[in-house]
C-alpha cells in the first residue's frame, strides 16, 4: 500500500525549478468525455475522476469513490494554479526522477510501473500529475507561511518552558555523497554497469578525508560534501540506511536522476543547542500533522483558495 507519508519519503529532497510543465494536467478531454467540474478555467472530466477513483482504490484510501475523487481533483486544480502563480513548481525531470525512484523502491522498472498503473485504470501520466502537486505544494505553503515552518522565538520559548527548560538531544551527522554520474543521453544504457561500479567502490571507500582523491581514480565520479545535518533533517529516501550506517561507513546505493549514489557518514555526535531543539520540535510537529493527515497551514491556504475560486460541480 502506498501512503502519503511513504510517497513523501520517496520524493524528499527534490530541487526547486520553476517549470509549470511539471504540473501540467493530462491532455485535454477527448470528444465524448463528460464534464465533472469546472474550477475557475480548469475543466475536470469524468475520465479524470474515473482515473482518480482508481488511484484512490490503489492507495486503499478510505471512502474511495467518485465523490472523493472529484473533491481531490478540485483541490489539486486550485493547488496547481497557485503553485504556478508563486513559482513553486518542480521540474518535469524532478517528477520523472521521483517516478523512477518509486518504481525502483518497489523493485520494478519504470515500464513495469507504467504497465501496472495502466492496468489499474490510473495511467502513468495521472500519477505523475499527482506527484508534481505533492512535491510542489509544500513549497508553495512554505513561501506563504515561512520556509520550513520556522518557529517564532515566542513559540520556541513556550516549548522549552513546557519541557522545563530541558532542550531535546539529537544526533548531528557530517555526510559526504558519492555520485557515479550517468549522462542523460546514456540513462538506461549503462545504469547496471554504473551500479556495479558503485557497489564495488563502497568496499574500498577510504573515508571522507580521502573521498575526493578516491573519486579522482575513477571515471565520472563526483564527491559532494553535504556537511552538517541533524537527524530529523536526514533525507527521507536515505534516512533508514543512514541510521544503520556506522561512522566511516556508507549507505547502500540508489539510482537517482543524477546516476548511482551512496552517502558516507564522516562524523556523528549528540548535540543539544537552540538550533537542534527547534529542528526536533519542528519534526515532532510535522509528524503529528502527518498522523492527523493534514498540515494546518496547508488546510488554511487551501480554504482561502476555495473561498476565492469559482467552482462548478456537475
Amino acid at each position: 500500500m502506498m501512503t502519503l507519508t511513504r510517497f513523501r519519503s520517496l520524493v524528499a529532497g527534490a530541487v526547486i525549478f520553476s517549470l509549470s510543465a511539471a504540473l501540467a494536467p493530462e491532455p485535454a478531454m477527448a470528444a465524448g468525455d463528460g464534464v465533472a467540474a469546472i474550477v475557475n478555467a480548469t475543466v475536470i472530466t469524468d475520465a479524470d475522476v474515473a482515473k482518480r477513483a482508481a488511484f484512490l482504490r490503489l492507495r486503499r484510501a478510505p471512502g474511495a469513490g467518485t465523490k472523493s475523487a472529484r473533491e481531490e481533483l478540485v483541490n489539486e486544480a486550485l493547488m496547481r494554479a497557485e503553485i504556478i502563480r508563486v513559482g513553486a513548481s518542480v521540474s518535469t525531470d524532478d517528477v520523472d526522477a521521483a517516478f523512477a525512484r518509486f518504481a525502483n523502491s518497489n523493485k520494478m522498472s519504470v515500464a513495469q510501473l507504467t504497465q501496472i498503473l495502466s492496468k489499474a485504470g490510473v495511467t502513468a501520466e495521472h500519477f505523475k500529475s499527482y506527484i508534481g502537486i505533492q512535491m510542489s505544494w509544500p513549497r508553495a505553503v512554505n513561501s506563504r507561511y515561512g520556509a520550513n515552518g520556522q518557529m517564532s522565538a515566542q513559540e520556541f520559548i513556550g516549548r522549552l518552558q513546557k519541557d522545563n527548560g530541558k532542550k531535546p538531544v539529537t544526533n548531528e551527522y557530517i555526510l559526504q555523497q558519492v555520485i557515479f554520474v550517468i549522462p542523460a543521453s546514456k540513462k538506461g544504457k549503462i545504469t547496471g554497469k554504473r551500479k556495479s561500479e558503485a557497489e564495488a567502490s563502497r568496499k574500498q571507500y577510504p573515508g571522507c578525508e580521502g573521498g575526493k582523491a578516491f573519486a579522482a581514480t575513477m571515471h565520472d565520479v563526483s564527491i559532494r560534501d553535504i556537511g552538517r545535518v541533524l537527524e530529523p533533517q536526514l533525507p527521507a529516501a536515505w534516512k533508514e540506511d543512514l541510521l544503520k550506517a556506522s561512522v566511516g561507513g556508507t549507505t547502500r546505493t540508489q539510482v537517482t536522476d543524477r546516476g548511482v549514489e551512496y552517502i558516507a557518514v564522516c562524523k556523528k555526535r549528540q548535540v543539544s543547542d537552540d538550533f537542534a531543539a527547534q529542528v526536533v520540535y519542528q519534526a515532532e510537529d510535522l509528524e503529528k500533522a502527518e498522523k492527523q493527515g493534514k498540515d494546518p497551514n496547508s488546510v488554511k491556504y487551501l480554504d482561502e483558495l476555495r473561498k476565492r475560486a469559482q467552482i462548478e460541480l456537475r
